[in-house]
């Protein structure tokens, strides 16, 4: 009898083109891509459509699409592996998304905390911002994802697709798969370097608060000495997210650069103060960043090279978005 070679399963994951990357970008979704083509048939998204909730003239979005995809390269996305495409070229995004809209409720679109956070701190909250979770799940259900790669603040939003992918399946059929989420024991929610009770964001007014993926080693140094820790007196580094956030952060990143348990950390840094502690670690997330900046200018030199490849993964993955829109209009439309 003759072995069947399990088909694998569908991953989707996307990062928006507003801005630099930061390390929690990297240590939460980007660093695990080059592993996961191994498991999984990888489709990733640069989500420019996202990126226009936050509508900024200082963004060059153009640019920051070639900046994104570049660094997805050096973080060791194969395009031979995986499909890589720019959310607008696929127009059935935007068809499936008003599709969608319709079977959401007003109510469930209020209840989600990033918007209801992001609405607090803005007078004029464009409808993007409010359909921003829709047009997610659409980029979800249009490719069959079994799995996602999302960062923390995103999680909700998942529910969602979940809620609705349901809701549509009980009217019609199976028509769309159940994503589930991937989730990392750590490294989905690194904090902010200043004011470790809340994420590390590259939208931070703070350029303090994270490491961007292409600062320098003297910026990556001087933000990490400047790293909020607390007054202990001698120093004492163990992981505890409640009373020691700023430590228990910074043993966190660098357990995940090193490969170390928390414990194999804490035990290594059992005798050193908060000065020698941040050297240490500066060291090490110079070293990474640097080996993974120099990847990066390799393959941002060559736009001809970035654009041929972002065509060829539009051709790949409007394939299969036109599959699954089909699917979903015939129910309604002839």
């Amino acid at each position: 009898m003759k072995n069947v070679k399990c088909k694998k399963k569908i991953l989707f994951s996307a990062v928006q083109p507003t801005g630099f990357l930061t390390l929690a970008n990297y240590l939460g979704v980007l660093k695990h891509w080059k592993d996961f083509q191994n498991k999984y048939s990888c489709i990733f998204c640069i989500a420019n459509l996202h990126s226009l909730t936050n509508l900024n003239t200082s963004i060059n979005i153009k640019k920051n699409i070639l900046d994104t995809l570049a660094f997805y390269l050096a973080c060791g996305v194969n395009p031979s592996k995986s499909i890589i495409f720019i959310q607008s070229d696929i127009n059935e995004h935007c068809k499936m998304n008003w599709i969608l809209n319709c079977f959401s409720y007003f109510g469930e679109l209020t209840r989600m905390t990033q918007f209801k956070d992001k609405s607090k701190k803005n007078k004029n909250v464009n409808m993007g911002l409010l359909n921003y979770p829709i047009l997610m799940m659409s980029d979800i259900l249009l490719y069959n994802s079994n799995y996602v790669s999302i960062g923390d603040d995103q999680k909700q939003h998942l529910e969602l697709t979940k809620v609705v992918a349901k809701r549509f399946n009980n009217l019609y059929g199976k028509v769309f798969s159940i994503p589930k989420n991937i989730v990392f024991d750590r490294g989905s929610r690194i904090m902010s370097l200043c004011d470790p009770v809340k994420k590390m964001s590259k939208s931070d007014s703070n350029e303090k608060n994270s490491i961007f993926l292409l600062d320098s080693r003297k910026n990556i140094s001087e933000k990490i000495k400047c790293a909020i820790t607390d007054s202990d007196n001698p120093s004492k580094i163990f992981y505890d997210k409640k009373n020691k956030p700023g430590v228990s952060n910074l043993l966190n990143i660098f357990s995940i650069l090193t490969n170390n348990t928390i414990l194999e950390s804490e035990k290594l840094f059992f005798d050193y103060d908060y000065y020698s502690f941040k050297k240490k670690l500066s060291d090490i997330v110079c070293n990474e960043l640097c080996k993974l900046q120099d990847r990066y200018f390799y393959f941002r030199k060559n736009e001809k090279d970035l654009l041929d490849i972002l065509c060829i993964g539009a051709k790949q993955a409007s394939i299969i978005a036109k599959k699954t829109l089909k699917l979903v209009e015939k129910q309604f439309f002839f």
